[in-house]
């Protein structure tokens, strides 16, 4: 009991120290948070086996998708998630779109984020954070401003700001918006409140579109048509 007193202790000292100090949580104490909390998922173990099952079922091989993305800095790392879409293709071998190729499976996994659980991976390799801008598409990368290229400051998230701020709803500007300015004012106290409202969004399925192109353009296609226009 007195080991167990002290170890809580020992903790609620060092909260303490990163609430005090921003600059050493950013330093240090964010990626130590990281991994005791990715760690501590393993009992999420049974879940991921669970779903990795239906998905082999129900989609076929491969369980993961896999999609090198920028991370810190803009390097390149390999994102995992679970398989959420078939490979259908139409007369001429082309995908199909990703409405049409979004299973059923595939919407409740994303409704409920269980297609995210793979990248914890990420988090423990050390390419991604728990909390941070999404890690976006290699293609986008040219089409960012100099003021956007600042989500790239930061370990990617597996969930952020603009993901409890309108989740996929909100614009691309507003989006990269919240990106920047979550890189500029993070804290510990902010990402405790990103992981409870994560937490809360997915319990509730509240703003999330499973298939974001049904409600707005990529990226990059979007900043084509801003540069056509002016």
């Amino acid at each position: 009991m007195q080991r167990f007193a002290c170890w809580l202790l020992f903790l609620a000292c060092g909260a303490g120290v990163l609430v005090a100090r921003p600059g050493l949580y950013r330093r240090a104490g964010k990626r130590a948070l990281d991994v005791v909390l990715a760690a501590a998922l393993v009992v999420l173990a049974p879940v991921l086996a669970a779903v990795a099952a239906v998905v082999r079922l129900r989609l076929g091989s491969p369980v993961l998708f896999r999609q090198e993305r920028p991370g810190l800095d803009g390097r390149l790392f390999t994102l995992y998630k679970f398989r959420t879409m078939t490979d259908r293709r139409d007369a001429a071998g082309k995908l199909l779109p990703d409405g049409e190729r979004l299973t059923r499976l595939g919407a409740l996994l994303r409704r409920t984020s269980l297609d995210e659980l793979p990248e914890l991976v990420n988090v423990l390799r050390g390419e991604m954070s728990l909390v941070g801008p999404r890690p976006l598409l290699v293609e986008y990368l040219e089409f960012y401003t100099p003021r956007e290229q600042r989500r790239h400051a930061v370990r990617p998230g597996i969930t952020g700001w603009a993901q409890v701020n309108g989740r996929n709803r909100a614009n691309w500007n507003e989006r990269l918006g919240m990106d920047v300015w979550y890189v500029e004012n993070q804290t510990f106290w902010l990402d405790m409140r990103i992981l409870f409202e994560t937490l809360r969004y997915i319990f509730n399925h509240t703003g999330v579109v499973t298939d974001p192109r049904s409600v707005m353009l990529d990226f990059d296609e979007e900043r084509r048509l801003s540069k056509r226009e002016v």
